[in-house]
């Protein structure tokens, strides 16, 4: 894989309440992913339907205020299956010293 794109958000889902035996992939309290753009694995097919929209929604420069959050970056949800409660919140990552994205490196030449 030649990934050529410099992410500039990192994001941490955390779980902040269920049972393994809640759960069909056993996640429970205390759980974390951190991934960037690549689905975090052992991470549930249903959460990242959800979750991929919340990551666009950040990457295209909204926030979690006008959804009703107090945090821009931050914020809880519940599963699908709404057995299991996360605490999400993205961070930008990669940016120079005035806080714009770091530039893309060259594409790979095939």
């Amino acid at each position: 894989m030649k990934q050529w794109v410099t992410e500039d958000w990192e994001f941490t889902l955390t779980v902040i309440d269920g049972k393994a035996q809640n759960c069909r992939l056993g996640l429970e309290t205390g759980d974390v992913f951190v991934f960037s753009y690549a689905c975090p694995g052992g991470m549930c097919p249903r959460v990242i339907s959800d979750l991929f929209t919340w990551c666009e929604v950040i990457r295209c420069g909204g926030d979690f205020t006008y959804r009703g959050e107090k945090e821009k970056y931050e914020m809880e949800f519940l599963c699908p299956c709404h057995s299991i409660r996360f605490h999400f919140k993205a961070v930008p990552i990669n940016r120079d010293e005035n806080g714009s994205p770091l530039p893309n490196a060259p594409r790979p030449v095939d």
